[in-house]
């Protein structure tokens, strides 16, 4: 299957935080990977900045160690790394003071595309944007790029939104959740919009639930004390949950632009129900061998914040009135998957004899560990037996696709970077969408709080407690295994 490449335009990237673990992880070894695929310009420019004492060299070291351990080794080419080592330099920044600014200002390009990625905590998001004003860095077309938490409440997130539109308008303003670059996310779009098979039974006359699982197996660990004020329902829910939520359930957009995508994400957030105390578990993860338990990774003995939740949520609106969307996440769980099962009701009337097991088709869409689809499907059981009905598997994998081409699928990050540089946000979240989210969110909070709610223990390596389960089966309803 080929791809087809489309260069960007010459561009500066300034990554503040550029010697972190996101910029060794996924920004630089996929910018390297663009590179190679020339899709990025040889003159293109990548600036790390950061607080340590490096020179260019020493940040080339940085990024030959990121590619060496993240890129595939049949990507590791010599002349290719060399070129594009070349392509990078380094800046000694204080972003709470003064230092290196003008040196940085001297630098960047106002012939190029400018791109501003805020590899930082979000404490420093103003300040970064003030100085780029302040020293007159970023041109009037220029982009930042946020990584999440994008508030810790309504009220942070509106005092961020306000502090970043001193500086810069909302089309310069891309609010990265790296979910939304998948291939099989994107995927979603285009077999629900670019096909007329599903479109017509995508409503509550069709559908039974939907549900959205993302499950990790790692805890909190070194991240205890962060995780310990956010939780799952901020970390997780807030932001990556309820954007794959939004995909599924908006209603077409006029145009595939990215106000058009994102107004009808808005909709679907603002019409979301309050969710009843009795429709939210949360969960915390007990010690397992010598791995500890939540609270003592948090050093919290006392913790109250959830490791795990689920819930079922209702969308106000015609097309959805009545299908529940069930929303599960957690740490420490089975396995490490994230997917959405969009499970179809049974047909209304059997010709066939009354057989055991329950009969409905399924879409599965499988964000990781390996991305795909798989649509579930109702035949007659092979042989001479009698019509006896199975399940079977209509699959797509991209890995059975694409054999050894799939490990070169673009990463997210690669994807949703050079969407930055073309100026395309259709894939970003919107200062409104945001607010809206917390909008939603913030009762919830609050509720449980106020209630001393205390998060049910669950053991490591499990699908999560067991009042989870309930969740689903009060209503004959049953989660998709967590499995590998």
């Amino acid at each position: 299957m080929a791809t087809r490449v489309i260069p960007v335009d010459p561009f500066d990237l300034v990554i503040f935080g550029g010697t972190g673990d996101l910029a060794m992880r996924k920004i630089i070894p996929g910018l390297y990977r663009r590179f190679v695929a020339e899709q990025m310009p040889k003159d293109a420019r990548i600036i790390g900045a950061a607080r340590g004492e490096l020179d260019d060299d020493g940040y080339r070291d940085f990024a030959r160690e990121a590619i060496e351990k993240y890129v595939h080794a049949k990507n590791h080419d010599k002349d290719k790394i060399r070129d594009f080592l070349k392509c990078l330099s380094y800046f000694r920044i204080d972003a709470l003071g003064e230092d290196g600014w003008k040196d940085l200002a001297r630098i960047v390009r106002k012939d190029v595309v400018q791109a501003f990625y805020f590899s930082v905590g979000p404490r420093l998001f103003g300040a970064l944007a003030k100085r780029l004003h302040k020293y007159k860095i970023a041109g009037p077309n220029a982009r930042i790029v946020l990584e999440k938490p994008f508030g810790h409440d309504l009220e942070s997130a509106k005092v961020l939104n306000a502090e970043l539109a001193e500086y810069f308008d909302e089309t310069q303003i891309y609010r990265i959740d790296h979910y939304l670059g998948k291939e099989t996310v994107q995927n979603l779009m285009a077999v629900r919009f670019a096909n007329i098979l599903f479109e017509p039974l995508w409503n509550s006359q069709y559908i039974d639930h939907i549900q959205i699982t993302v499950s990790e197996t790692v805890g909190v660990g070194g991240r205890g004390g962060y995780y310990d004020k956010s939780g799952a329902m901020r970390d997780m829910v807030q932001n990556h949950l309820m954007q794959l939520l939004c995909l599924i359930a908006m209603e077409p957009p006029a145009h595939f632009d990215p106000d058009s995508v994102r107004d009808e994400k808005l909709k679907v957030i603002r019409a979301l129900d309050p969710v009843p105390v009795d429709d939210i578990v949360r969960g915390q993860y007990r010690a397992e061998g010598d791995d500890p338990s939540y609270v003592e990774d948090a050093e919290n003995p006392d913790s109250r914040t959830e490791s795990y939740l689920a819930m079922k949520v209702h969308i106000a609106n015609w097309r959805w009135n009545g299908t529940p969307f069930y929303l599960r996440t957690g740490k420490r769980l089975r396995a490490r998957k994230s997917e959405i099962a969009v499970v179809f009701k049974e047909p209304p009337h059997s010709i066939f004899e009354p057989q055991e097991g329950r009969r409905c088709n399924e879409l599965i869409i499988h964000l990781q560990p390996n991305e795909g689809m798989d649509l579930r499907v109702t035949i007659k059981e092979p042989g001479p037996g009698g019509m006896r009905l199975m399940d079977v598997l209509l699959d797509m994998s991209f890995a059975e696709a694409l054999g050894e081409d799939a490990e070169d699928i673009t990463d997210a990050y690669e994807r949703l970077i050079m969407d930055v540089i073309r100026g395309n946000q259709t894939l970003f979240m919107r200062g409104d969408e945001v607010e809206a989210a917390w909008r939603w969110v913030d009762p919830i909070i609050q509720g449980w709080i106020d209630r001393g709610d205390k998060p049910k223990p669950y053991d490591a390596g499990s699908s999560g407690p067991e009042d989870a389960l309930m969740l689903m089966h009060r209503e004959g309803r049953r989660w998709r295994e967590i499995t590998e």
